[in-house]
């Protein structure tokens, strides 16, 4: 088994800023009441010419770049997303034309929030195992698409944007350490977007009550996120032979900063341990902890031998942790 890890990263965030002003306009809330309940106070939206492939291919173009590595010798390119640009084909064909990555395999993977986390786990199998040498990750969000403008719950929450990673062999001892990834289905209900699939195909009446744009009970996932977020990155480290003192940095999903203030008190760690940037660009779903990453990869905040934490939750439910040595210089 080869040692895998990420050897660059890229993201893309859209032009348009919505600030929570500008919600303050469109729906019965405020600033204040936004900022203290979530920690978030403008978002990034995409222009009404961009998929979700679009973002994409910017944030992979980047990575590729950071890493040293041609499009035309990646193996393979999954895509974590719940906003594909369309049902069929995959948005991972999509990127892989506008790339020209001619030999690569492509799948989309749907884990929602924790997309990415399950992308890169997925990935690292295959370099691990020799099947492939080069993988390309790319957690990709539409959300502005499927969000209720009118559901001050759920609008103030959710932005748009693109992170990726590429994987590749890395000397022995770094790279990914451990995964813990799982599931409960039980909780499915809690947050999904009800219709448009098999179940309840597009319909007028599907469109008239809403059923096209995210539904979530806030307090439930909520308290299940700040058990998840916690429980899972223990898992990761005892896997990894780590402990909580052993974190450089902890990369965890952008939701609500409660949850992971709630994380940092677990574990112990000062806020120069912790990438936060949700107060800039919300939750961007599968795309959180890629850009989040990739933010702390630019500004120097990762050097070779680091302990990186990244963990996640989301729609499922899922959940998912990694531990990462990190491996470039």
């Amino acid at each position: 088994m080869r040692a895998v890890g990420i050897l660059g990263t890229g993201a893309y965030v859209p032009e348009k800023v919505l600030t929570n002003a500008d919600l303050e306009k469109m729906v019965d809330t405020s600033d204040e009441w936004i900022v203290s309940r979530t920690g978030i106070r403008e978002r990034r939206i995409a222009a009404p010419e961009e998929a979700s492939s679009d973002l994409a291919v910017k944030a992979a173009e980047k990575a590729l770049e950071a890493a040293g590595i041609s499009a035309a010798d990646i193996d393979l390119i999954i895509v974590a997303t719940v906003t594909p640009d369309m049902a069929f084909p995959a948005t991972a064909c999509l990127v892989q034309d506008r790339l020209k990555a001619e030999k690569a395999a492509t799948f989309d993977l749907s884990a929602a929030c924790t997309g990415f986390m399950y992308g890169v786990a997925t990935a690292s199998q295959f370099i691990a195992t020799g099947v492939y040498k080069y993988a390309l990750v790319i957690g990709v969000e539409c959300l502005s698409r499927i969000t209720d403008w009118t559901d001050r719950n759920t609008c103030v929450l959710f932005g748009d944007g693109a992170g990726a990673a590429v994987l590749g062999p890395v000397e022995e001892g770094y790279g990914f350490l451990s995964f813990e990834l799982g599931g409960d289905g039980s909780g499915g209900e809690l947050l999904k977007l009800e219709a448009g699939g098999s179940r309840q195909p597009a319909s007028v009446e599907t469109v008239q009550q809403k059923l096209h744009t995210i539904s979530m009970a806030g307090r439930e996932v909520f308290k299940f996120a700040v058990r998840v977020l916690g429980n899972a990155t223990d898992e990761a480290l005892v896997k990894a032979g780590l402990s909580k003192e052993d974190i450089d940095l902890l990369v965890p999903h952008q939701a609500n900063i409660r949850i992971i203030d709630s994380a940092i008190k677990r574990f112990g760690l000062t806020e120069d341990k912790v990438v936060i940037n949700l107060d800039r660009y919300g939750n961007m779903s599968s795309a959180s902890i890629p850009v989040a990453l990739d933010e702390a990869v630019k500004e120097g905040r990762v050097k070779k031998g680091d302990t990186l934490v990244l963990c996640g939750f989301g729609g499922g439910l899922t959940w998912g942790a990694t531990v990462l040595k990190w491996a470039l210089d």
